[in-house]
C-alpha cells in the first residue's frame, strides 16, 4: 500500500471519527460540527496536502449533508438555506487547503533555499582549506561530493586534461560530454539518473566541466557551485604561479649570492697568492730563507684555493635532485682534525678545543662532504661568537650513532628562529646586517647530515649555542 494511500485512509478515518463525536456523543449543532470540520482539513492540508484535504472536504461535506441538515439521515436538504451553508463550508475548505498547501510548500522550498546556501557556504569554506597534500582539483571534487551528498562528482580540468573522481557511484560513458562541456560550454542532462554535466567558466571562457549524480538542484545552486570550482581552480593556478615565481626568485637570489660568496672566498688566497708572487719578482735577490717563506705561503694559499674550488663542486652535487655519496670508512675525529688545521687562519688566535670520544669502530662517510659540513658548522661559530671565547667541538659515539657537538658562547639563537635556520638563504634580521654570510652554510650541512641518513640540530640559549651532527654507524646509501 502506498504512502498517499495510507494518508488518504487516515484522512477519511478523521472524518469519520468528527462525525462520530459530534453526532453520537457531543450531540454538536451544525455550526459548531462544520467548524470541527474546517479544523480537521486545515489539520490534513497543512500535514499531508492539497489532494488529501480536497478529497477529505467533499467526504465532510457529505457527512454534514446527512447527520446535521434536515432531513437527517437522508441526503436531501430540506432548508434552501442549508444548501449555501453546504456550499460555503465545502469552497471554505477547499480554499482554506490550498492557501495552507501553498504556505506549507512555501516553507519547505525556503527551508531548501536555506540548505542550498549552507551547502554553497561549507563547499566555499572548504576550498579555503584545501592544502598542498594532493593536486587541488582532486581534493575539490571530494569536497563537493560530501559537501553535497551526491552519489557522483567528476571534473574535467581543460588545462591539465585530467579527470578527477568522488563519491560511491561510477560515472562512466560521459567522459566526451564533459570534455565539450569544457571546451565548448554545452550543458548535458540525464533526470532518469539524476545526472547532469555543466561548464565551468571564468568569466566567459569554459575552464573545464562538471558531473554531478544523485542530487536534483535548481540551476541557482548548479550554477553557484560551477562558480565556486572556477573560482577554486584559478586561486589554485595563481598560488602555483605565484610558487613558480617565488622559485625563480630565490633560484635568481640564490645565484647571485652563491657568485658573491664565491668570489669572496676566491678572493683571499688569490690576493695571497698575489702578493707572494709580486715580492718576489720585486725582489729576486732576497735571501733563501725569504723566498722559501714566501714560496710556501703562496703554496698553502693555492692549497686552500683548490680546497674552496671542490667545496664549490661540491656545494654543486648537493643542489641536484639526487645526492650520490662516496663513502669510506674513516673516523670522524680526524675529519675534525682535518677541518681545524684546514682553517688555522680563519681560526687564527681562537681558542678551539676538540674532545674525541670517538667509538674506535671506523664509519663510512663521504669524506669531503662531511669535511664541508664540519667546516660550515665551525666557520658559523667563529661568525657569531665572540673573539675572546672558546669554541669547543666534541665527537663521541651514541647508541648505534656518532655524533659532533660544535658549542659557541655567543649571544644565542632567538627560540621562534630556530625553526627556520636550516632554510637555504634564511638569515636571523637581528645579525644579517652586522654579520656577514649568505645564508647557506647551515643549509649545506643539515643536507650532508639527511644524506647520510644523519640529523643536524640546534640547543640555544643566552650564552651557548650547540650544533649537534648525529650519523648513523650503519653503512649509508644514497638519499635523495
Amino acid at each position: 500500500m502506498g504512502r498517499r494511500t495510507l494518508r488518504l485512509s487516515a484522512s477519511l478515518a478523521g472524518v469519520a471519527l468528527v462525525t462520530y463525536a459530534g453526532f453520537r456523543l457531543l450531540a454538536l449543532n451544525a455550526t459548531t460540527q462544520g467548524f470541527a470540520y474546517l479544523l480537521l482539513i486545515l489539520i490534513i492540508a497543512s500535514g499531508w496536502g492539497f489532494f488529501e484535504a480536497s478529497i477529505s472536504s467533499i467526504a465532510a461535506s457529505l457527512a454534514f449533508n446527512f447527520y446535521f441538515f434536515e432531513p437527517i439521515g437522508t441526503f436531501t436538504i430540506a432548508d434552501p438555506r442549508n444548501w449555501a451553508a453546504l456550499f460555503t463550508f465545502l469552497a471554505t475548505s477547499l480554499i482554506a487547503s490550498r492557501l495552507s498547501t501553498e504556505a506549507k510548500e512555501r516553507a519547505l522550498e525556503a527551508l531548501a533555499r536555506q540548505q542550498d546556501l549552507e551547502r554553497l557556504y561549507t563547499f566555499s569554506r572548504a576550498i579555503l582549506l584545501i592544502d598542498n597534500s594532493e593536486p587541488f582539483p582532486k581534493q575539490l571534487v571530494h569536497k563537493l561530493a560530501d559537501v553535497f551528498e551526491l552519489g557522483s562528482a567528476v571534473l574535467y580540468d581543460r588545462r591539465s586534461e585530467e579527470f578527477y573522481r568522488a563519491g560511491p557511484l561510477e560515472f562512466e560513458g560521459l567522459d566526451e560530454q564533459l570534455r565539450d562541456a569544457a571546451l565548448q560550454g554545452t550543458v548535458f542532462a540525464d533526470p532518469e539518473h539524476n545526472r547532469v554535466i555543466t561548464a565551468v567558466r571564468l568569466g566567459s571562457e569554459p575552464i573545464a566541466g562538471l558531473a554531478l549524480q544523485g542530487m536534483r538542484m535548481p540551476d541557482a545552486v548548479l550554477q553557484g557551485i560551477a562558480n565556486l570550482v572556477a573560482i577554486g581552480l584559478e586561486r589554485a593556478r595563481a598560488q602555483d604561479l605565484a610558487s613558480q615565481i617565488e622559485a625563480a626568485r630565490q633560484s635568481e637570489k640564490l645565484r647571485a649570492t652563491l657568485i658573491d660568496a664565491m668570489a669572496h672566498e676566491f678572493k683571499t688566497p688569490l690576493t695571497s697568492i698575489k702578493a707572494a708572487t709580486t715580492a718576489l719578482l720585486a725582489d729576486p735577490n732576497r735571501s733563501l730563507e725569504s723566498r722559501t717563506e714566501t714560496i710556501k705561503i703562496a703554496d698553502e694559499e693555492a692549497e686552500h684555493l683548490t680546497e674552496l674550488i671542490d667545496n664549490a663542486v661540491d656545494m654543486a652535487r648537493l643542489d641536484t635532485a639526487e645526492i650520490h655519496l662516496q663513502p669510506e670508512p674513516g673516523h670522524i675525529a680526524e675529519l675534525v682534525n682535518q677541518v681545524v688545521a684546514s682553517m688555522r687562519q680563519r681560526i687564527e688566535d681562537r681558542r678551539v678545543t676538540v674532545q674525541n670520544d670517538e667509538s674506535p669502530v671506523a664509519i663510512a662517510v663521504d669524506h669531503n662532504l662531511m669535511k664541508l659540513a664540519i667546516k660550515q658548522l665551525l666557520d658559523n661559530a667563529l661568525k657569531y661568537s665572540p673573539p675572546d671565547v672558546p669554541i669547543d667541538i666534541h665527537v663521541y659515539a651514541g647508541a648505534g650513532s656518532v655524533s659532533i657537538d660544535v658549542t659557541d658562547h655567543g649571544p644565542g639563537i632567538p627560540t621562534q628562529e630556530q625553526n627556520r635556520i636550516f632554510d637555504r638563504l634564511y638569515r636571523s634580521p637581528s645579525v644579517q646586517h652586522q654579520v656577514t654570510g649568505s645564508g647557506l652554510g647551515l643549509n649545506i650541512a643539515h643536507n650532508i647530515a639527511r644524506a647520510h641518513h644523519g640529523d643536524l640540530t640546534v640547543a640555544s640559549r643566552p650564552g651557548e649555542t650547540t650544533f649537534r651532527l648525529t650519523l648513523p654507524l650503519e653503512p649509508t646509501g644514497v638519499r635523495s
